[in-house]
């Protein structure tokens, strides 16, 4: 875990505002009825801005609340509010993502509205509440950063771009039911998962009075531009985007603009070869801090945290000996650093990177703990996940953290349910690797029992399991209720270890993988509780690659799930939602196939014995379903036990549809249970 001995960390100390989940004598399973009562708060992602938000003098936090609408099969976002105590916990307006303006007397957010789709809606936030839609555009916005004054907001949005491409075809004849006109395809990059066709135009940068009018268009031109931010004068706007001729052929590259809001000049701020992106403009106006990386072929590189004055000069790296990618950085209000959260060593903690001197570690702790926003007074909010919280808010002081959690929203569920218990574990793996991992037990473990064993992968393949993630958390303790032991691990290639380690599975995917999964499973099978007649091994997309990669070089598993797969690296590359894996191989597929014939699961299907579930979405274009056909079509051909689940109108993964991800559970835990021996 990276520390900074010659800097100071305070270890937190939680404080509970209410009663904290604690097993009862007379607990019941975690069933997924449970399921359909679950809600989440939602963190802050990567670019920030949905967590939780402070207000500017630190007195309340609004948030987004998730729950199911199990009428409709969906996900619901409302927003709430509180005080910085978590009294007032209460239900605010229909929306999500919202910002606190400047002097904290309104909030922007997103929310249905007329004509249609997505739109920006204010909330005065005295005691009328008014409410008034200020944006009525065909396209969603995003990203919404307001003014400093307050009286404008900047966002992004699509604009539409088709190439028209007339043909002539005979005149339809009168009452015709012909279909509707192609669709005609011309940029490398034209489809994304969760989207559908993105090829539609280009997302630009615009700026909506805050009390309504005509939003005006700052940039142009066939380029995509994301996280518009202003400098404290309100004169530019800083965002990120390639604005060079054939973009769209550049692998990971992007720049820092400025464009001026009256003018609409821009100027470039960055040159340097690779990524750069999420610009902040500190207080004072005269640096911005950014997020990227030197260019690479590496598979996988930890970002680095960069200064640059306004106008791009004296770009520095601020990252010091933190080989972790910063995540939403925020400037401390006395310009003096950043402040940001990083995955590291299975963990999420804070760090504060000053603007002179080295990165230091402001919290440590096994848990997922993220920064959303901090307030003028250094008061900041984020969420928290750990072995008995699946994700709820807390607030702490950044100079001295102590965490107060405010919100409770699973307590009523978990109320009266005895948790698995958490180990944590590290073991020795082939090629002098140390491997991270954890396990979670059944209630009322018996080491002198054999209980079967569940082994789950993470995707990515660069992803990173955490202590307890919030996404897995409902998943773990379901299995661990209902009897089986749960490993999951961090193999080599993972995330928050530093870049030497994400890269160790360059051109080698998903082979050493196996090798560090397969020292997991020994190690816990030597601690003598394990049922080895009744493993069992799942995991999708990445882990979905390494589940088949698995049941084709091993048979120690009396069943697998293999979820949303890649089987077939030749026919994968050029149907993926994106060009980017042509450039995980070293040649490409027609220049010389060998590798990726090597590294796929399907060329040593004839080794599979393991009873294998393949399952997928319909319209998941991430790992398309073709991948899943190709090894399903295979292991029946071989009269292999297998099984194949096609979840309607559901994207990569099971996220989308509440009831999809019940049923992804159910039928694994279904597919597991048949093959189980007593």
């Amino acid at each position: 875990m990276f520390s900074n001995k010659s800097t100071t960390s305070f270890l937190l100390i939680i404080t509970l505002i209410g009663n904290p989940i604690t097993g009862q004598s007379d607990s019941t399973p975690l069933t997924l009825d449970h399921f359909l009562e679950w809600e989440k708060v939602v963190i802050p992602a990567l670019s920030g801005g949905l967590g939780p938000q402070i207000s500017p003098d630190g007195s309340k936090v609004v948030y987004s609340r998730r729950h199911i609408d199990k009428i409709n099969d969906r996900w619901v976002s409302n927003l709430w509010i509180m005080n910085i105590d978590g009294s007032r916990n209460r239900f605010l307006t229909k929306g999500s993502g919202a910002k606190w303006s400047p002097d904290g007397t309104r909030i922007a957010f997103i929310r249905k509205g007329e004509p249609k789709g997505a739109q920006i809606f204010l909330r005065w936030m005295d005691d009328e509440g008014a409410t008034t839609q200020i944006t009525n555009g065909e396209y969603g916005p995003g990203g919404l950063s307001w003014s400093p004054d307050g009286n404008s907001i900047a966002f992004t949005m699509m604009v539409p771009s088709n190439e028209s491409w007339n043909v002539e075809l005979p005149d339809r004849p009168e009452g015709a039911n012909w279909t509707a006109e192609a669709k005609v395809v011309t940029r490398l990059n034209y489809r994304r998962d969760y989207v559908g066709y993105s090829d539609e135009g280009y997302r630009h940068i615009f700026v909506v009075s805050a009390t309504r009018g005509t939003p005006r268009q700052l940039t142009n031109g066939d380029w995509n531009h994301s996280a518009p931010s202003w400098t404290p004068d309100g004169s530019e706007i800083l965002f990120s985007s390639l604005r060079i001729p054939d973009a769209e052929y550049e692998f990971r590259e992007s720049e820092i603009y400025a464009v001026d809001v009256k003018s609409k000049v821009i100027r470039q701020l960055t040159t340097r070869p690779g990524p750069d992106s999420n610009p902040i403009v500190s207080p004072d106006g005269k640096m911005v801090v950014y997020i990227g990386h030197d260019k690479t072929d590496a598979t996988y590189f930890e970002r680095k945290l960069y200064i640059m004055n306004l106008d791009g000069s004296k770009p520095k790296d601020i990252s010091g000996n933190l080989d972790r990618t910063p995540r939403n950085p925020i400037w401390a209000p006395d310009n003096s650093g950043v402040y940001f959260y990083a995955l590291d060593t299975g963990s999420e903690n804070i760090f504060f990177a000053p603007v002179r001197g080295n990165p230091r570690s402001i919290t440590e702790g096994k848990h997922v703990l993220t920064l959303s926003s901090i307030s003028s007074n250094g008061r900041a909010v984020g969420t928290l996940s750990n072995a008995n919280i699946p994700g709820d808010i807390v607030t702490y002081r950044l100079k001295r953290p102590k965490l107060e959690r405010l919100t409770y929203v699973n307590d009523d569920i978990l109320s009266d349910i005895e948790l698995g218990n958490l180990e944590e574990l590290w073991y020795e793996s082939a090629d002098n690797y140390k491997i991270h991992g954890w396990v979670v037990k059944p209630p009322n473990f018996d080491p002198s029992k054999k209980y079967p064993l569940m082994l789950s992968i993470h995707g990515g393949p660069h992803g990173m399991f955490s202590a307890m993630s919030p996404m897995m958390w409902f998943e773990w303790q379901h299995y661990a209720t209902n009897g089986y032991v749960v490993l999951y691990t961090n193999p080599r290639g993972s995330g928050g270890y530093g870049s030497q380690f994400g890269n160790a599975i360059k051109n080698a995917y998903p082979d050493r993988d196996l090798l560090d999964l397969m020292a997991g499973v020994d190690t816990v099978v030597n601690r003598g509780y394990i049922d080895t007649e009744n493993m069992f091994v799942y995991g999708c997309s990445g882990g979905g690659v390494l589940t088949a990669w698995t049941v084709a070089h091993t048979d120690r598993f009396a069943a697998a799930s293999c979820e949303c797969p890649v089987t077939n690296w030749m026919s994968f590359v050029g149907t993926t939602d994106g060009v980017g894996w042509y450039r995980n191989f070293k040649e490409l597929p027609w220049d010389d196939p060998s590798e990726h014939l090597r590294r796929s699961p399907l060329m040593y299907v004839g080794n599979v014995k393991t009873p294998t579930l393949l399952v997928t979405g319909e319209k998941d274009l991430r790992t398309p379903m073709g991948q899943t056909e190709e090894f399903y079509q295979a292991l029946r051909f071989l009269k292999v036990p297998t099984a194949m689940v096609r979840l309607q109108d559901e994207w990569h993964a099971y996220f989308y549809r509440p009831s999809n991800h019940m049923r992804m559970l159910a039928y694994r835990r279904s597919w597991f249970e048949k093959y189980k021996t007593e």
